[in-house]
């Protein structure tokens, strides 16, 4: 994700990165090049060409319902980004929450907190993992045991399988005494919350916008923008270029942030930075593991 200040304008506001520019150069430069080829034709071309001018007012209706599509695309495309931060923020506060009280619950056997935390430590990076469809979690596993290694990366769904690997853990401590159910109970609340929030980012992740209306959007959004000229030209004359240019570059550039914003789970500079995410998680539950241990 880019970092910038929203307070300041000329730090980013030429900025190509991140700004849509490159993904709709070529529908923009098209709009262009065909305004241009119709407003040559409009002055230069043979008679009948000085009747390809269209009435403003229905492309103006045209243009109220393209802008109401395209309104309700980016808002529904930023309900699923924020949806997606909230549910890492979830994931961050629960493994909070999770180590929090194991090191203090579990304090008496700190083999086994120490266990506890270190796949606490693992589940982000897997649901990084599961999201980013990479192939292994590599060294994040570094703290976890070999046998236990083994049985998450064979896993079909390594989250799901940290997360029995955690319960398994708080069920010996249950059976040997180190906790009441009351506190069972309170751990395992933890690790569920765990599991939801990643079956949410699945959800967002795997559930594009419904088919038809990218589609009919597009097609509306194509319409209009190659057909404008034929409603400038009259008026406008040779300005019908520029203003096919900038109502092109504004209307594309809308759709595209909807496009790119609508999965937050890519690799893309406006994609939640995950990594950082599991990265910030590793370091703090760490201190707290390693503090705990080393008193």
């Amino acid at each position: 994700m880019t970092q910038y200040d929203p307070r300041q304008w000329t730090s980013h506001l030429l900025d190509i990165e991140g700004s849509m520019v490159r993904e709709i150069l070529f529908r923009v430069m098209a709009s262009f090049f065909w305004a241009a080829m119709i407003v040559v034709l409009f002055h230069f071309g043979p008679g009948f060409c000085q009747n390809m001018a269209i009435p403003a007012t229905v492309h103006s209706l045209i243009g109220t319902a393209l802008g109401l599509l395209l309104v309700f695309r980016t808002n529904s495309s930023y309900d699923r980004f924020w949806e997606g931060r909230k549910q890492w923020g979830g994931i961050v506060n629960e493994c909070r929450n999770l180590t929090r009280q194991t090191s203090e619950w579990l304090a008496a056997d700190q083999s086994l907190m120490r266990e506890i935390i270190s796949l606490t430590i693992a589940f982000p990076f897997a649901v990084k993992q599961r999201l980013h469809k990479t192939a292994s979690l590599g060294t994040t596993l570094r703290d976890v045991s070999s046998s236990d290694v083994s049985r998450i990366e064979a896993s079909k769904h390594p989250p799901l399988a940290i997360a029995n690997l955690i319960t398994a853990r708080i069920l010996s401590a249950r059976e040997r005494g180190l906790i009441d159910s009351l506190q069972l109970n309170s751990l395992d609340h933890n690790v569920e919350l765990l599991i939801d929030y990643c079956g949410a980012c699945e959800r967002i992740h795997s559930t594009p916008l419904p088919f038809a209306y990218a589609v009919h959007l597009r097609r509306v959004l194509i319409v209009y923008c190659f057909t404008l000229p034929f409603a400038l030209v009259k008026d406008f004359g040779w300005a019908t270029i520029p203003a096919t240019l900038l109502t092109s570059y504004i209307l594309f550039g809308v759709e595209e942030i909807g496009v790119e914003i609508e999965d937050p789970f890519g690799f893309t500079t406006n994609d939640l930075p995950i990594e950082n995410y599991c990265q910030g998680i590793e370091t703090v539950l760490c201190d707290v593991r390693d503090t705990k241990v080393g008193g």
